[in-house]
């Protein structure tokens, strides 16, 4: 199983930027596709992003799309989630997660999570 923490949260102003990372130890990190999820205080867990296992496909919520990029860097065994334009409803504790195979938008069909990392947007 891969274990993963995640980076680079903070408190930032609307419109602002910021750059979380996720750091994968264990298995072999390129055999698993990647995901972001994040999740407000009093709303479920939701989907922000999914990479597949070689980097080349991507997914994106609906509410993230041309603001958020996923990446990864199998070298450094390593997944990034850079967001720009930054909302106050973007708000939320952000989560990294894993799963063998090929990335989808499920929660459920990842089984490896990391602790999350807060971000705050400030209007």
């Amino acid at each position: 199983q891969v274990q993963l923490v995640e980076s680079g949260g903070g408190l930032v102003q609307a419109g602002g930027s910021l750059r979380l990372s996720c750091a994968a130890s264990g298995r072999t990190f390129s055999s698993y596709s990647m995901g972001w999820f994040r999740q407000a205080p009093g709303k479920e867990r939701e989907f922000v992003g999914a990479i597949s296992r070689a980097g080349g496909t991507t997914y994106y919520a609906d509410s993230v799309k041309g603001r958020f990029t996923i990446s990864r860097d199998n070298a450094k065994n390593t997944v990034y989630l850079q967001m720009n334009s930054l909302k106050p409803e973007d708000t939320a504790v952000y989560y990294c997660a894993a799963r063998m195979g090929a990335a989808t938008t499920v929660r459920y069909d990842f089984g490896s999570w990391g602790q999350g990392t807060q971000v705050t947007v400030s209007s």
